[in-house]
């Protein structure tokens, strides 16, 4: 009888997906007992948003986190980890000397698998983490991110009469089957197909693992979500199939933006022979706290639907849902991937969980893109114009090599299909406004994009014909200053902390910074604390004082376009700028904006300084 494995992935994955990555450590710690003795193969509980998280939102120590885990768990279930590559958890590539340190000490606070992706697929992007994640005795977990061939605009009579036509499909099930290869040869230890936007359909996943099965002598994993509505059914295609790994959440984390249920999965093991090698008894007791835990989670609860309670070990199932479970294994035994997916859509439909998300199946890009864009429009008060940006979504995707749609290209393609919207609406060229990191994409730092950017396209967006990498060379580490208002202790004082700041610059900074002063305040006293308070109140009414006294704007006001936080500020009172030149670097929605002035002049005043949060149409600078 076959064994099937289970990666548990409620603590990273299922929250991050559901739960927008709050739970608290004091909730974890509840949860850990039971899993100790649920015996899963793995369990993903860091990587992706939560180290940032945990920082920014919960004033948690990352690593912390990791090794708490690991002391309850010890080595009964490996630790895993999600990381992108030579970017590990940010958008530019980082040095060798960083990438070890961070491998070094994951594996040191007890990580045992590391999975390790790039949003191009760009195998030569995940070889240094491979390297040093197997020398310091982990596992390289390498994963295929699975991705479609985009709908392009449908060709007008008079251009296929002139012989334009639309690409040849490229991500072919031989070009996911070659980085399988590549990533074995360079000593995966196994392989994932990473379907992080769920639109995998059973019958194409059924061919995939067969193929990689067949490819590949390492263990293969399947990871999918359930938003579009093939998750479930997906999943236990790959089962039929032989995968060796799946990836779930336990019941009331599952479903909707997350993987699916693993006590339905449970249910079709038995019924296809195959062996779950887990404690169920133990998921059950999960299961109650997690319950608990999700009721405390509200506010950030993505969904707000609870599945109906269930325990498959002492719950019986009615004659007709039974039917479906049989008529489901049948299907998926037969490769009848029409019936397969009604029947785990009835499944899920009794048991309450989400249903699919139509707008981003037929979108057909990832769901946390999807609300991106629908964000970064609201904030730019300009939502009516989201289904011409859902319709640049091809042709920016394409001009900038057809990268897959994962984090971070997901919401860099996504990010200029907006600005390309909103450009063509004011009468502007279509990419008047360009990011910081799609100039880099199209430029060639990401990597290897799956098709040649067209030179001219590159050098329109990044000023060079040639593909020129992202220079590592030139990289500078992070300042470490000494905090004198906090007792005269250093910012980062070991290497976890250096290396904290070096992936999240910004968030680490505040984080330690706070840390450090908070425990600087607690030996100094109450005294000290609400001095120091008094002081900062004061000196937000001076400046509240200040700003009101500014006098009114009589120049050319250069104003931002949309919200965000002021990252650098290229001029000073009395400069002559030409037209057109760069004055205010903005940081919104997660993307750098170069805010250029569209007309000559020398500079009166100017209103912001780094580190300012600016709303939309606020003054930046004032021309005379």
């Amino acid at each position: 009888m076959k064994t099937l494995k289970i990666r548990d992935l409620t603590l990273r994955d299922g929250q991050q997906s559901s739960f927008a990555t709050r739970m608290r450590q004091e909730q974890i710690d509840r949860v850990l007992p039971f899993y100790k003795d649920a015996g899963f193969y793995a369990m993903e509980v860091w990587g992706g948003a939560v180290p940032d998280s945990v920082m920014r939102y919960l004033g948690e120590n990352p690593w912390t986190r990791l090794e708490t885990i690991h002391q309850a768990v010890g080595d009964v279930s490996k630790l895993t980890a999600l990381s992108r590559g030579r970017n590990l958890f940010g958008y530019a590539p980082y040095t060798d000397e960083i990438i070890e340190g961070f491998c070094r000490n994951a594996i040191e606070s007890g990580l045992g698998i590391m999975r390790i992706f790039d949003a191009l697929n760009d195998v030569d992007n995940v070889k240094s983490t491979i390297k040093y994640v197997k020398q310091y005795g982990g596992i390289a977990d390498c994963a295929v991110c699975y991705t479609i061939d985009p709908k392009y605009p449908k060709l007008s009579l008079l251009e296929r009469l002139r012989g334009k036509k639309n690409p040849k499909p490229v991500f072919t099930d031989d070009y996911f089957v070659d980085k399988a290869r590549q990533m074995a040869a360079l000593g995966a230890d196994m392989i994932t197909i990473k379907d992080m936007s769920g639109l995998i359909p059973p019958e194409r996943v059924y061919k995939l693992v067969k193929l990689f099965k067949e490819n590949v002598s390492v263990p293969v994993d399947f990871h999918t979500h359930c938003t579009p509505g093939y998750g479930l059914a997906s999943v236990v295609s790959a089962i039929a199939a032989g995968v060796d790994i799946v990836d779930t959440n336990i019941w009331n984390f599952a479903g909707g933006p997350a993987a699916p249920a693993l006590e339905l999965i449970y249910i079709f093991c038995q019924k296809l022979g195959v062996k779950l090698d887990v404690n169920m008894e133990a998921v059950a007791k999960i299961n109650a706290e997690l319950l608990g835990i999700r009721k405390e989670l509200d506010a950030y609860d993505a969904v707000k639907q609870f599945p109906n309670p269930f325990n498959p070990l002492t719950d019986k199932l009615p004659a007709e849902i039974e039917a479906e479970f049989d008529r489901a294994v049948k299907a998926a035994r037969e490769v009848d991937e029409t019936t397969l997916v009604d029947a785990c859509h009835k499944i899920e439909a009794y048991f309450n969980f989400p249903a699919p998300d139509e707008r981003v199946k037929n979108a057909e890009i990832p769901g946390g893109m999807y609300t991106n864009m629908v964000a970064q429009l609201k904030a730019l008060k300009n939502e009516d114009i989201l289904p011409e940006a859902m319709k640049l979504i091809p042709v920016v995707r394409l001009a900038a090599g057809l990268p897959p749609l994962v984090t971070p290209t997901s919401q860099i393609v996504g990010a200029q299909a907006v600005n390309c919207a909103v450009a063509l609406k004011n009468g502007k060229p279509m990419y008047a406004n360009t990011s910081v990191q799609f100039v880099g994409l199209v430029k060639g730092e990401y990597g290897n994009t799956p098709v040649e950017v067209d030179p001219e396209f590159r050098l329109q967006i990044a000023g060079v014909r040639e593909m020129t990498p992202y220079d590592t060379s030139k990289y500078q580490m992070q300042p470490n200053p000494t905090l004198d208002e906090c007792g005269g202790v250093k910012l980062a004082e070991n290497e976890k902390e250096v290396l904290l700041l070096e992936l999240f610059p910004l968030v680490a900074k505040d984080y330690l910074t706070r840390t450090k002063c908070a425990a600087w305040q607690a030996v100094e006293g109450e005294r000290k604390a609400r001095e120091a308070a008094e002081a900062a109140e004061r000196a937000a009414k001076a400046r509240a004082e200040q700003e009101a006294r500014k006098p009114k704007i009589t120049g050319y006001a250069i104003e931002a376009p949309l919200p965000g936080t002021v990252l650098e500020v290229r001029v000073q009172p009395g400069d002559k700028i030409s037209k057109g030149q760069s004055i205010v670097t903005l940081e919104a929605m997660k993307m750098e904006n170069v805010i250029d002035t569209d007309i000559a002049g020398v500079v009166k005043r100017v209103f912001v300084s780094a580190g300012d949060v600016v709303a939309a149409n606020a003054p930046l600078v004032e021309l005379e």
